[in-house]
C-alpha cells in the first residue's frame, strides 16, 4: 500500500512540472505578441505557483498521516502477535542477555524444574560461533536460527532469526535474536515408531551341520537337530519375529528393529544356548546369525542379510553381526574355527582359476603390504600354476624384512624368478583388457600391496584365510576364503593338488609354500588341522627338503638380543596378557614385534600377548594367544583383524604410551563384554 502511494504522488509531480512548463511557454508566446499582457502573464504565472505549492504540501500532509497510521497498524499488530504468540517466545542478545521472554515462555519452562537460561545461553553460543565464523570468511551474515532441542521429556525445534543491533555506548557489534520454541515431541514420538517398527532381515545358518549329520549317528541325529530348530524358533518367537526354514541348515528371519535392538542387549543369547546342546563325539554346534536394515525394501535387505551372514561365516561362525543404520555391531565369535573335512570347494575353486587363467591375457598375482613368507609362498605356488598353463605372470612384491629379504634374494637367484617380482608401477603398466588379479593372503581392500589395482583390474580372485572384516573387496569373481586354513599356502597349495594339471613345482617354490604354513601355524603349533598335514604331506612327495625351510626362520644374534630385551620389558595385564614395546626406529618393526610376541607365549601363565612397534607415525600392533583369549576381536577394535589365536593392528598419529594405553583399554573392554 505504501509503494503505491509513492508512485501514485510521484506521477502527479510529475505532471505537474510539465503543466507549468506548458503554461509557461502559452504565457511567454503571449506576452510576445503584446507587450501590454507581461505583468498581467506573471501575476497569473506566480499565482499558479502558488497554489500549486499549497496543494503539493496539502498532499505531501496527508499522506504523511497515511503512512503514520500504517506504521501504527503494523507495529501494534506485531507487538500483539509476539506478547500472544501460541509458541514459548524469548528475545536474547549475543551477549547473553535476555530482553523479554512471552507469556507462553515462562508458563511452558519456569514451572520446569530446570535452568532454561542455560539452554538459551548454549542457543546463543551457537549464533556466536557462526557469526564469528561467516565475518571470519567476510561472508554476507543471514541472521538464520535452526536448532533442536530435548527439554526433559520434550522435544522442540527451535527457530529464529538476528539482526544488528549496535549499542552506542559499545565498540562491539551485538546481534538481537528472537527465538520460537515450537514443540515437535509428537513427531519426533512418530518419527521414533517408524523406526522402530521398521522390519530388518536376517539369515541364520548352523555352521557345522555337516559335521553333526556325519559324525553322530542316525538314532540321535533326528533329536540334535529338532532340538537345535527349536532353540531357534522359541529366540525368535521371544522377540515376536518370523521364521522360516530355507533349507537344511539355514532360516530366513524378519524381525522389527525394536526386537532387534532388545537381541543386541540380550548378546544374542541364542549362540550360548545353542553351545550348550549335549553332542556326542566332542562336537559343538554353533550358529551364524546376520542382521540388516539396510536397503528401502525387503529384497534389498535380504541382499544385504547375506552380505552380512557371508561376513559371519568368513570369520569362523559362531557369532551374530547386525548391519544397523550402516554400522556393523559383532557379537559373539570366540570360538576357534571348525575345519571343514570336505574338499569338493578346493577341487571347484580349482576348476574355475583354471578357467579363469586360461582365458586371460596374463595375472598378476598380489598379497597384502609388508608381505611375509605366506603371501610370497602362495604366490610363487600359483606363479606356478600359472606357467604351467602357459600364461605371462608377475608378483607385485615391494616390501622386504628379515628372513623374506634372504629368501627372495635366493628365490632370484633363479633366472624364471628375476624380472618374476614387479613393482607397483611396472605391475600397473602390466595391466591389459583381460588381466587377472589374484590377491593372496588378505581379503582387506587398504591391506593390499597396490590399492590401485583393485579399481584398474575387473576380474579379481581372493585366497584367504583370515577371519572377514567389514571391508573387504567387494567386486571379486572367484573367492576362495577358508577361516579353518592355517594359511593361504595351505589353500594354494590344495589348488595345486586338485588342479588335475602335471605340474612340477620347483625346490624354491616348494620351501617357500611349506615356509608359508611354517609361518602361520608357528612350526605346526597353532591352526592346525589335518589338511594342514595332508598340505605338507603333498609338499614332501614334491621333494621338500624340510631342514633348509628351517633355516628361513633362523634369527641373527643382534635380532634374538633385541627380541630379549623386548620380553624382558614385558609388563602383565588381566593376570595372564603380557604386554611389551619395541620403541627403535627399525624397518623390520613388524617382524620383530611378531617375533616378540610368539616368544613371549613360551612363558609359563601368559595366555595372551601383545607388542608394540613404530615405523615412522604408524604404531604396528602383533597380538598372539594360545586359544584361550580372542586376539582378533581385542585388536578388531582398533581397525585390525586376524585369528583367535594370531592378529594385528595398525594405528597413526599416536604417541607408543597412547597407543599402548588404547590398547589395554580394548583388553578390559573385551573381558568385561565376557562378564556380562
Amino acid at each position: 500500500m505504501p509503494n503505491s502511494n509513492y508512485k501514485n504522488w510521484e506521477t502527479f509531480i510529475s505532471r505537474t512540472k510539465l503543466y507549468l512548463i506548458i503554461i509557461g511557454i502559452l504565457i511567454i508566446t503571449i506576452c510576445i505578441l503584446n507587450y501590454r499582457l507581461i505583468v498581467p502573464g506573471i501575476i497569473v504565472y506566480a499565482l499558479i505557483i502558488a497554489y500549486t505549492n499549497w496543494t503539493d504540501n496539502k498532499r505531501k500532509a496527508e499522506l504523511s498521516e497515511q503512512l503514520k497510521d500504517l506504521t501504527l497498524n503494523v507495529n501494534t499488530t506485531a507487538k500483539t502477535t509476539l506478547i500472544n504468540s501460541p509458541f514459548p517466545l524469548a528475545i536474547v542478545e549475543t551477549n547473553g542477555n535476555i530482553i523479554w521472554k512471552s507469556e507462553k515462555f515462562v508458563t511452558e519452562f519456569e514451572s520446569l524444574d530446570i535452568n532454561i537460561n542455560e539452554y538459551l545461553s548454549e542457543i546463543v553460543k551457537s549464533i556466536k560461533l557462526t557469526i564469528e565464523n561467516k565475518e571470519d570468511n567476510k561472508e554476507k551474515i543471514k541472521g538464520t536460527v535452526n536448532t533442536n532441542l530435548k527439554i526433559q521429556n520434550k522435544d522442540y525445534k527451535v527457530l529464529g532469526s538476528y539482526v544488528k543491533s549496535h549499542k552506542h555506548h559499545s565498540k562491539e557489534q551485538e546481534y538481537t535474536t528472537i527465538l520460537y520454541f515450537i514443540e515437535d515431541t509428537y513427531l519426533k514420538n512418530l518419527e521414533q515408531k517408524v523406526k522402530d517398527f521398521k522390519m530388518c532381515v536376517g539369515m541364520i545358518m548352523i555352521d557345522n551341520y555337516e559335521e553333526i549329520s556325519q559324525r553322530i549317528s542316525s538314532e540321535i541325529k533326528p533329536q540334535i537337530i529338532a532340538k537345535m530348530e527349536k532353540y531357534i524358533y522359541d529366540w525368535a518367537s521371544k522377540y515376536n519375529s518370523l521364521v522360516i526354514k530355507t533349507d537344511r541348515d539355514a532360516f530366513f528371519c524378519l524381525m522389527e528393529k525394536k526386537y532387534l535392538k532388545q537381541a543386541e542387549k540380550d548378546k544374542f543369547s541364542i549362540l550360548d544356548e545353542v553351545k550348550d546342546i549335549d553332542v556326542p563325539d566332542m562336537l559343538q554346534p554353533t550358529l551364524s546369525i546376520g542382521f540388516s536394515d539396510d536397503g528401502e525394501n525387503n529384497v534389498e535387505k535380504a541382499e544385504s542379510a547375506r552380505t552380512v551372514i557371508d561376513i559371519a561365516l568368513g570369520r569362523g561362525g559362531d557369532q551374530a553381526i547386525v548391519k544397523m543404520d550402516g554400522r556393523y555391531q559383532f557379537f559373539g565369535g570366540r570360538t576357534q574355527e571348525v575345519e571343514k573335512r570336505t574338499k569338493v570347494k578346493a577341487r571347484i575353486v580349482s576348476h574355475a582359476l583354471r578357467e579363469l587363467i586360461s582365458e586371460a591375457d596374463n595375472v598378476i598375482l598380489m598379497g597384502h603390504s609388508n608381505g611375509d613368507m605366506d603371501s610370497i609362498g602362495s604366490s610363487m605356488g600359483l606363479y606356478r600354476l600359472i606357467k604351467t598353463l602357459g600364461k605371462e605372470a608377475k608378483i607385485v612384491n615391494e616390501t622386504t624384512g628379515i628372513g623374506l629379504d634372504n629368501f627372495l634374494t635366493e628365490a632370484k637367484k633363479s633366472e624364471e624368478y628375476q624380472d618374476a617380482f614387479v613393482t607397483k608401477q611396472e605391475a600397473i603398466n602390466s595391466i591389459k583388457p583381460n588381466t587377472v588379479l589374484i590377491v593372496v593372503d588378505t581379503h582387506k581392500k587398504n591391506y593390499v600391496e597396490v590399492p590401485e589395482l583393485l579399481e584398474k583390474v575387473n576380474k579379481i580372485v581372493i585366497i584367504d584365510h583370515h577371519r572377514r572384516s567389514t571391508d573387504y573387496i567387494e567386486n571379486a569373481i572367484l573367492t576362495f576364503h577358508e577361516v579353518y586354513a592355517s594359511s593361504a599356502s595351505e589353500l594354494v597349495t590344495e589348488i595345486l593338488e586338485y588342479s588335475q594339471l602335471d605340474i612340477e613345482l620347483t625346490q624354491i617354490e616348494v620351501e617357500a609354500l611349506y615356509a608359508g604354513i611354517m609361518l602361520d601355524t608357528k612350526n605346526f603349533t597353532f591352526k592346525t588341522g589335518v589338511r594342514t598335514f595332508e598340505a605338507a604331506a603333498y609338499l614332501r612327495k614334491c621333494g621338500l627338503d624340510i631342514i633348509k625351510v628351517k633355516k628361513w626362520f633362523q634369527s641373527d644374534l643382534q635380532t634374538y638380543q633385541i627380541i630379549s630385551d623386548i620380553v624382558s620389558k614385558s609388563e602383565i595385564v588381566n593376570d595372564s596378557i603380557a604386554i611389551s614395546e619395541y620403541e627403535s626406529d627399525d624397518q623390520n618393526v613388524n617382524i620383530i614385534a611378531a617375533k616378540a610376541a610368539d616368544e613371549l607365549l613360551t612363558i609359563g601363565g601368559i595366555n595372551a600377548s601383545f607388542v608394540l612397534g613404530k615405523i615412522g607415525d604408524k604404531i604396528y600392533i602383533s597380538g598372539r594367544s594360545i586359544g584361550g583369549i580372542n586376539v582378533q576381536l581385542i585388536l578388531e577394535k582398533l581397525g585390525g583383524g586376524g585369528h583367535i589365536t594370531l592378529a594385528g593392528a595398525q594405528l597413526e598419529n599416536m604417541s607408543m604410551e597412547d597407543a599402548k594405553q588404547e590398547l589395554i583399554n580394548r583388553i578390559n573392554e573385551y573381558f568385561f563384554e565376557i562378564e556380562n
